[in-house]
């Protein structure tokens, strides 16, 4: 487990990080950070899964404008997150998740894993991005104002019934929009797979990281 360099395809360089599972890996995973940088909880995220086989790497989509940035989950992180999330902007933000792509590829087939912003980003992914083999987004907050948008690889998405920033309306909306998808409701918050937050739930974390393991497995083995 360690920080790597990437280059993104406008010239940026940004850091990621990246966790190698003991063996030979059976596929890579790109993890996409929440608004508040690729902090511990988002670096556990790439262990867990390397340990279970895959190459996990984790951009850090802040670099663009502050590098090295990690928030709290507090008031002032989630105020500073959000203007980071509209300082870097979609269009670079994929830039970067482009080159993690890249750059993953070397280990196999790579899936897009994100979680808030980085769900958004990661149903983007599946949409515009080459190289995507699967997508799997936690609570993507926008993605109801990209419903618009087909996916081109297969995709899993995960939502809480107690998400404030996420209507039951807007899942429904989406679940009739993309039919063929599977998406799975849980009595949960926002951001109830990261334990370092109090919306944290560990039964449907529990749950939700069973569907994401046999999602990857069905899509990248």
């Amino acid at each position: 487990m360690a920080w790597i360099e990437l280059k993104a395809a406008d010239g940026h360089t940004l850091q990621a990080w990246e966790a190698r599972p003991t063996g030979a890996p059976r596929g890579a995973v790109v993890v996409l950070q929440e608004i508040f940088g690729v902090n511990s909880h988002v670096r556990a995220v790439c262990d867990r899964l390397a340990a279970q086989g895959w190459l996990a790497v984790a951009p850090a989509l802040f670099d663009r404008f502050s590098r090295g940035c990690e928030l709290g989950y507090d008031q002032a992180g989630m105020a500073a997150g959000r203007a980071g999330k509209e300082q870097v902007g979609e269009e670079a933000a994929l830039r970067d998740v482009q080159a993690a792509i890249s750059h993953a590829a070397a280990a196999g087939k790579v899936a897009v894993i994100g979680f808030c912003w980085g769900g958004t980003l990661a149903w983007l992914a599946a949409a515009r991005l080459s190289g995507v083999a699967c997508g799997i987004a936690y609570y993507g907050t926008a993605i109801h104002a990209h419903q618009h948008e087909r996916p081109r690889a297969p995709m899993l998405l995960h939502f809480g019934d107690q998400d404030a920033h996420i209507p039951p309306e807007h899942v429904r909306e989406i679940a009739a929009a993309h039919r063929e998808l599977p998406i799975y409701r849980y009595d949960a918050g926002h951001g109830f797979n990261c334990d370092q937050r109090a919306a944290f739930h560990a039964p449907s974390a529990a749950l939700a990281g069973e569907r994401t393991q046999h999602f990857l497995e069905s899509h990248l083995c």
